[in-house]
């Protein structure tokens, strides 16, 4: 079964950048679309964006619609989101989700 991980999480002032970072291990992030989700404190899991298993079609949340970019690179097995013009809102734990596995998350903080 596929295992994913995420990085590239952190600590960053309001209207800067993020590039998050899913890696596959075991398998390949080919066959199915996925999403990234976020859980902030308190709060119930929600997916922010969601990219289709060509990487041809993407979804996103109305909340990070013009800022975040989810993209995939099939071949290194590595999903990513870009996320730009951050918000303290963004603060959250991310997640990537394929084919049902999900990963342990890495954590977001904007500070105003």
């Amino acid at each position: 079964q596929v295992k994913l991980v995420e990085s590239g999480g952190g600590l960053v002032q309001a209207g800067g950048s993020l590039r998050l970072s899913c890696a596959a291990s075991g398998g390949t992030l080919d066959r199915y679309g996925m999403g990234w989700f976020r859980q902030a404190p308190g709060t119930g899991r929600v997916i922010v964006a969601a990219i289709a298993w060509n990487g041809r079609t993407t979804h996103y949340a109305d909340s990070v619609k013009g800022r975040f970019i989810i993209s995939k690179d099939n071949a290194k097995s590595t999903a990513y989101l870009q996320m730009s013009s951050l918000k303290p809102e963004d603060t959250a734990v991310y997640y990537c989700e394929y084919n049902g596995v999900r990963g342990q998350g890495t954590q977001v903080t904007v500070s105003s």
